[in-house]
């Protein structure tokens, strides 16, 4: 028996759960999802949805303080985020170092990863997708974006971190020709340098504007597909990690996760690298 994930969402609230006469948190709706398969492909997947109240789950009921604001500006409202990385490139393929060359295509592996994204958040609702420009990300968007109204909304501050020559090498030969540099960059990234730029550190001003320029934008709940590097960057910023804490985080290649942040700009990370849609024909419900 193979099971997805369980998704689970109660609404943000901007005041209080309590009332004052009575002692039990108010009530939220709620739904989540449970999804399972046998290993025999002619069992279809079976769906459940249960609607209840957020405290017998115990899930948070309230949302009003959280952490540091990214925006240091309230937003017009609560927003959710869902965060795709792209699918299997040419490059992840071959063991390259990627970095931000646009020469690292989608495969077509990487072609069915992004239908399955596509069909995992087909019940899902978006307000617009924020993409990165580059190849990879751009053809996994325009897969998973199909048949949607909105324009594709494409970010520079999505692109992924510019590793200079270390772009296109496959790893061995980077370890062997720059073996102080690529083990700076795989052991401690944090202080890989080239020139004097910091590409990883550099990073995390590049994820906190692009986190500004998606949150700021109108709408409530939006889609974002970009790369791995930025990814673990926009995670780390949204949670108040360091660079030196880049690598505490992996992202599959059409891994989802999902953030949902108050009018503070807080944020609060409710789904992290998920990839049952991977496996199996799990949708997700928010």
């Amino acid at each position: 028996m193979i099971c997805g994930v369980l998704t689970f969402r109660a609404p943000l609230s901007s005041s209080s759960s309590f009332t004052c006469d009575s002692k039990r948190p108010a009530k939220h709706s709620a739904r989540l999802k449970i999804q399972c398969s046998n290993s025999s492909p002619d069992i279809p997947l079976t769906t459940e949805k249960i609607v209840n109240d957020s405290y017998l789950t115990g899930g948070a009921y309230d949302f009003d303080r959280a952490s540091t604001s990214l925006t240091q500006k309230l937003l017009s409202s609560p927003k959710k985020v869902t965060i795709v990385r792209h699918g299997l490139s040419s490059w992840n393929k071959e063991s390259r170092v990627q970095g931000s060359s646009n020469l690292s295509v989608l495969t077509e592996t990487g072609v069915r990863q992004a239908e399955r994204c596509r069909k995992a958040l087909g019940n899902m609702y978006f307000d617009r997708c924020f993409s990165s420009p580059i190849s990879r990300a751009k053809s996994t968007a325009e897969v998973i974006w199909q048949g949607r109204e909105e324009p594709l909304v494409f970010l520079d501050s999505l692109k992924e971190a510019h590793l200079f020559y270390l772009e296109g090498m496959k790893n061995v030969d980077a370890r062997e020709k720059y073996p102080k540099e690529y083990t700076t960059w795989r052991e401690d990234p944090a202080n890989f340098t080239v020139n004097g730029i910091y590409p990883v550190r550099k990073l995390w001003g590049t994820a906190r504007e692009a986190w500004k320029e998606i949150l700021f934008s109108s709408g409530e709940n939006f889609l974002v597909i970009t790369h791995k590097s930025i990814l673990r960057a926009l995670i780390c910023t949204a949670l108040g990690l360091s660079p030196e804490r880049f690598r505490s985080i992996d992202v599959n290649n059409g891994g989802i996760s999902v953030f949902t942040f108050n009018k503070k700009g807080e944020a609060m990370l409710q789904s992290l690298n998920m990839t049952a849609h991977m496996y199996s024909d799990h949708t997700y419900l928010y």
